[in-house]
């Protein structure tokens, strides 16, 4: 029960933290929820300016789409174990 809280209580960290950078960027709150959760979660459609296409958002929203596709489809923990320094101990 331990693991299943940690991880879900990273994923909603991490969903929240994305969402926020990308409203501190350029997006409204719509546009930012609908995107981190399309690319994290590969869920359905966009809100706001991103209904259609990414066509129109900002290269730095890019990166930081970018980084929750990776985050979601590499599976968080996957990733952070690897900026854990007892990962790279021999």
């Amino acid at each position: 029960m331990e693991g299943i809280r940690v991880f879900v209580s990273t994923c909603t960290a991490v969903f929240f933290i994305l969402m926020l950078v990308l409203m501190w960027i350029e997006m409204d709150l719509d546009t930012a929820f609908s995107a981190i959760a399309k690319t994290m979660n590969n869920l359905g459609p966009g809100l706001g300016e991103i209904a259609s296409s990414f066509q129109g958002v900002s290269t730095p929203s890019k990166y930081v789409l970018t980084l929750s596709m990776l985050l979601g489809r590499l599976e968080i923990f996957s990733l952070l174990v690897l900026l854990t320094p007892r990962f790279w101990e021999t």
